[in-house]
């Protein structure tokens, strides 16, 4: 019987070395005549872990990892095809806590399946969710995911239902359905592994948003950063077109979708919906001011839904299962799964999926295994580089979008990246205002001007220049830039800017060394 060998192809595992043990392990086969198979799947999230290789054994897949090419021969002598016993053998890996205590819904087949294997991915449940909508009248759908409670995952949390409904009850000729897979926040890293690991759930979650709503093209929108996803998004897009997923009658239902993938040149900006809007139109990526909204007037003036990866894919669960399962899990208006993705100095680094209502300090310290130095957790960033710092102080908020925003935060992507103590957080602040600076697209003069004068006033409050009345400057910018600015990287920069003073006041303020020397 053949054994199957699964090795990640994700780019975090190839970045850690798998391919070279892809290329060891493959030696050893040939070499040791031994009848196995290996299959390239995409990662499970588990990055400490990685690369993280997987033997099918009697139904259960048993995890040897993080391996070394070196460590391959050693491994096959140990009895790696028969999950035989070794120091890098970590048993079954679906009973390792990190994903045993997750409830994978949108992920539910990230690292189990060939991420190319069509078969694979309706042997694991895909395609249900499309068949269903293709049954169904399109306001049933969009009632469908209205129910489910399902909200942006991209960051604004703007319920997707009623998105949807917006430009499905818009008059046009044309509509688009457009994916914003341009991943630019720090810490994040869930749309790339959702392209890499499972492409066939973006593209089902993309069909059924677009016999939705009318749409019959779609576009998938990611960074030149993303070599490996750009390649296997187009690949299966091929796929899905000869297996009719796509194309002129999507399941034989008569009614077209197609999807196209196209390629950004990495501006932080176009992950903003009218930026990106520009962008795929071959303009340049600056912000458009609203009204008119995308729903109305988006892409080349046409009806278009612009949603999240995360939202996309999340979408064919919803259709197959129900919205009644799917609203069952979180809390408050924060229903369903969350990809949190754990970063930064911490232990554990990698993507959990969970429904929302977990705190902060149970992800930090239970799940992520506190940091990876072993000194304390000083501050904990939530949702990219203009999310809030928060202080140990705040670890009991619960994980859900209302929780957060009222205590002056952001979930946003959900990536969080985890600060020690040694951490500076004048210089994490100044870093908000300078990364504003280099990002901004240079429309509106909040944000254009406001960050270059909020990177000079912090460099002031650092060389100790009258330190309280550049305090009061810095509060003024950001309550300028807040209000001011036409989109959210000028808007939301004041958060960790205003944040890192207000709960980190200490490391605003001259130290004696400084003082003395003055």
């Amino acid at each position: 019987m053949t054994v199957r060998i699964y090795i990640p192809r994700d780019a975090a595992a190839l970045s850690l070395g798998a391919e070279k043990v892809a290329r060891a392990i493959a030696k050893e086969i040939s070499v040791r005549g031994i009848d196995a198979k290996i299959v390239r799947n995409g990662s499970r999230g588990m990055f400490w872990l990685e690369p993280l290789v997987e033997v099918e054994v009697s139904g259960k897949r048993i995890g040897y990892g993080p391996v070394k090419a070196k460590d391959v021969p050693l491994l096959f002598d140990a009895g790696l095809v028969n999950g035989g016993s070794h120091e890098l053998c970590l048993g079954e890996v679906e009973s390792l806590p990190f994903l045993k205590e997750q409830t994978r819904l949108t992920f539910a087949r990230c690292g189990i399946t060939d991420p190319l294997s069509l078969e694979d991915y309706e042997a694991h449940g895909g395609l249900a969710g499309l068949r269903r909508a293709v049954a169904m009248a399109p306001a049933d759908v969009v009632k469908e995911v209205t129910d489910s409670g399902l909200r942006g995952r991209g960051g604004a949390g703007f319920p997707t239902g009623i998105k949807w409904k917006t430009v499905l009850d818009a008059a046009g000729d044309r509509k688009y359905i457009v994916c914003n897979a341009d991943e630019g926040d720090s810490g994040t890293f869930a749309d790339r592994m959702i392209i890499e690991g499972d492409p066939f759930v973006l593209i089902e979650g993309m069909a059924i948003s677009g016999l939705a709503t009318g749409a019959t093209k779609g576009f998938v929108y990611t960074r030149s950063e993303y070599p490996h996803a750009i390649a296997t998004m187009r690949e299966a897009v091929e796929i899905a077109r000869r297996a009719a997923i796509l194309g002129p009658s999507v399941l034989g239902s008569g009614r077209a979708f197609d999807i196209e993938v196209r390629t950004g040149a990495g501006a932080y900006v176009c992950g903003e919906e009218t930026s990106l809007l520009n962008s795929l139109e071959g303009k340049r990526g600056v912000v458009r001011a609203k009204p008119p909204l995308p729903a109305h007037k988006g892409l080349f003036d046409c009806p278009t839904v612009i949603n999240n990866v995360i939202s996309l894919a999340s979408v064919p669960i919803i259709l197959d299962k129900g919205a009644a399962f799917y609203r069952d899990f979180g809390m408050g208006r924060s229903r369903g799964t969350i990809p949190i993705q754990i970063a930064g100095n911490v232990k554990h680094r990698g993507l959990y999926e969970a429904a929302f209502g977990l705190s902060l300090g149970d992800i930090v310290d239970r799940i992520g295994g506190g940091t990876a130095t072993g000194r304390p957790v000083k501050a904990v960033q939530v949702g990219g580089p203009l999310g809030a710092y928060f202080p140990r102080a705040l670890f009991d908020t619960p994980f859900d979008y209302e929780s957060f925003a009222a205590k002056d935060g952001l979930i946003g992507h959900a990536g969080i990246v985890v600060f020690d103590d040694t951490a500076d957080m004048l210089k994490q602040a100044r870093f908000a205002m300078e990364f504003c600076a280099i990002e901004s697209c240079g429309k509106c003069t909040p944000c254009r001007i406001g960050s270059t004068r909020g990177v000079e006033t912090l460099d002031k409050i650092a060389k100790n220049i009258e330190p309280q009345k550049q305090l009061e400057l810095v509060t003024d910018l950001c309550n300028t830039m807040k209000f001011g600015s036409l989109c959210a990287l000028g808007g939301f920069t004041p958060y960790p800017v205003m944040s890192a003073i207000n709960h980190f006041p200490d490391d605003f303020r001259p130290s004696p060394i400084a003082e003395a020397a003055e």
